[in-house]
């Protein structure tokens, strides 16, 4: 009904390029299926630009039943260079998943990243990822996923909350104000708060028709505990200024303890600009226009000797995170770094899943991560 790829051909391996399968009827062709090890990586050397690793979880579903162990990175983890994902096994198992694998990791990670890079921008602040409208409907999940990861309190899509058992957000669009008419927007407030659950945030849209401070001021008044402003680009002149004078007005109205969230076109430095006049921000393009990570799967040995393609480093590889925030690549077979933990850890033993998939624990990865490793936005990440 849709142009979605069924869940069956990812699981089949059909998800994938064509000259995999020309691959296989090679191989096949002259009995060849050699035990390989293969690695996915971003850099090979660290590049002092962190970024976080997602999609971990669909990618361990992806070597479910295939003769196969996958030692990977946990979710949530930080890296800066070296591999993210070792398989070993013989090569026809996966071959033909490829596609697929670097699919799942690439998109996954890059909007994490961003996520992150916003959440870094105000830790204090309230985030929640409004960005499901600017992909396809398949991937929704896959965006607030990797922005509650990143540390986002919240997200709007009700289908993402599904896969994750967790309640979506959101009170009220301005269609829901243009309903009840120009002038009427008391009446859409009085009803929305009659309507809806009591546990659903009172949060009023404040900026459809009239002024944003006269319309917070309005909506105060009847009892909502928020507001937020969402004002278009094309009308929104100094937001700051709009922001700082509403937050003005409420406190001498006597309503300090309304909040006030933003949203529309908010990026890293949007938050750095309000975070200390707005309570909280929704988030949608920056995070869904992030770059993919450019994950590559190479295969590092055969049959038990170090071989690569011209540009990649031969051999299987460790990863480690030492106590100063620092990311090592070295040899599977050489001595770590002092002190180093090493990140990789068991994901698929021969074709069975023995990692755990425990969000609350990505996102306290992510958040200790990134103050060990002083993450930042750099700026030249798109991310």
């Amino acid at each position: 009904m849709f142009d979605v790829v069924p869940e069956e051909a990812i699981v089949e391996g059909r998800a994938t390029d064509a000259y995999f399968l020309r691959t296989e009827e090679t191989l096949e062709h002259a009995g060849r299926n050699p035990e390989v090890v293969a690695e996915v990586t971003a850099d090979q050397f660290a590049t002092d630009s962190f970024e976080l690793f997602a999609g971990v979880a669909d990618a361990a579903r992806l070597f479910e039943g295939r003769d196969v162990d996958v030692d990977a990175l946990p979710e949530g983890t930080l890296f800066d260079g070296g591999p993210v994902c070792r398989i070993e096994g013989p090569y026809l198992e996966f071959c033909r998943l490829e596609t697929s694998l670097l699919g799942f990791l690439s998109q996954a990670s890059g909007f994490a990243t961003a996520a992150l890079a916003a959440r870094r921008a105000a830790p204090e602040a309230s985030l929640f990822s409004f960005g499901a409208r600017h992909v396809h409907p398949a991937i929704a999940g896959v965006v607030d996923r990797a922005a509650t990861v990143a540390g986002f309190d919240g997200f709007s899509h009700v289908a993402a909350g599904d896969l994750m058992d967790r309640a979506a957000s959101g009170t009220m669009p301005h269609a829901l104000l243009i309903c009840f008419g120009h002038g009427d927007q008391e009446a859409a407030w009085r009803a929305f708060d009659e309507a809806v659950a009591e546990d659903v945030p009172r949060v009023a849209l404040c900026d459809t028709y009239d002024d944003e401070v006269d319309e917070a001021l309005r909506a105060a008044d009847l009892g909502f505990d928020s507001v937020r402003l969402d004002t278009t680009g094309s009308r929104r002149g100094d937001f700051r200024h709009i922001v700082r004078e509403t937050r003005w007005e409420l406190d001498a109205a006597g309503h300090g303890d309304v909040d006030i969230f933003v949203s529309g076109g908010i990026t890293p430095e949007t938050i750095r600009d309000l975070r200390d006049v707005a309570d909280g921000f929704g988030v949608g393009s920056h995070v869904t226009d992030a770059d993919p990570v450019d994950f590559a799967l190479d295969v590092v040995e055969v049959e038990g000797h170090p071989a690569a393609k011209r540009g990649k480093l031969s051999g299987a590889k460790s990863v480690y995170r030492t106590p100063d925030g620092g990311h090592h690549v070295t040899r599977a077979d050489a001595e770590g770094p002092t002190e180093g933990d090493a990140l990789l850890e068991p994901l698929v033993r021969g074709g069975e899943v023995v990692a755990a998939f425990d969000l609350e624990a990505a996102v306290e990865r992510a958040r200790s991560e990134a103050r060990a490793v002083g993450f930042r936005d750099h700026p030249d990440r798109t991310a």
